[in-house]
């Protein structure tokens, strides 16, 4: 049987060591080098195969930032608060130091009146999964996600606002066709192969851009 989900403020005060951010807890450490910070990795790594709970591990020059959840229930449980209180017992280890006013998750908004309609192109351009009726995720966890607000009215002015998303100059037109195919439109192709600006069915735009033609 699944643990049972916690609600925020369960999640928080069961792992006050850490931070509860958009449905997973988090912790930041700083080291004093990367060898440091990839030791502590490593032990993590031991204590998540003790525990079967598996963290997601941002490792950078002397920093490393960890969220955990349970997502087979799509939430935090007893797990987590397991796993995060036996890799508190690390930080000190390591030679860590905790450091929360980095932690920061970033969600895409886009306000629309028929989310149905333009949600698939969004998905085709990110290469995104949905996530229940009003949102898109990232299928590994690595960029923002996107969610879809519905409007009372329609808002007929110009969004000022795009999102350029880069890819693999050899997947650029993969991309590009999936995007058209979810219903989304080409703008300009006249920069190609920098970048080719699409547009959904609300004139939300959204440029793929590669590395060619920049040298």
């Amino acid at each position: 049987m699944a643990d049972t989900t916690l609600s925020r403020t369960e999640a928080q005060e069961g792992a006050p060591g850490w931070r509860y951010l958009l449905g997973r807890l988090m912790l930041s450490v700083t080291f004093p080098d990367f060898a440091s910070a990839l030791g502590f990795v490593d032990a993590v790594g031991a204590v998540a195969e003790e525990h079967d709970h598996h963290p997601d591990i941002d490792l950078r020059w002397g920093r490393v930032v960890l969220a955990v959840a349970s997502h087979d229930v799509g939430g935090i449980t007893s797990r987590d608060l397991r796993f995060a209180s036996a890799v508190d017992d690390l930080v000190s280890q390591h030679a860590g130091e905790v450091e929360h006013p980095t932690l920061t998750e970033v969600e895409i908004a886009i306000d629309t009146m028929d989310t149905a309609r333009i949600r698939p192109f969004w998905a085709a351009v990110l290469g995104f999964e949905e996530d229940g009726d009003d949102a898109l995720a990232d299928p590994h966890s690595r960029l923002p996600g996107v969610w879809f607000q519905q409007l009372d009215e329609p808002r007929p002015v110009r969004n000022r606002i795009h999102i350029d998303v880069t890819v693999a100059h050899d997947e650029a037109q993969a991309r590009i066709q999936a995007a058209l195919d979810a219903g989304g439109t080409l703008v300009s192709d006249e920069a190609a192969p920098r970048f080719w600006i699409l547009a959904d069915a609300d004139g939300n735009e959204a440029c793929v851009c590669t590395w060619q033609g920049r040298d």
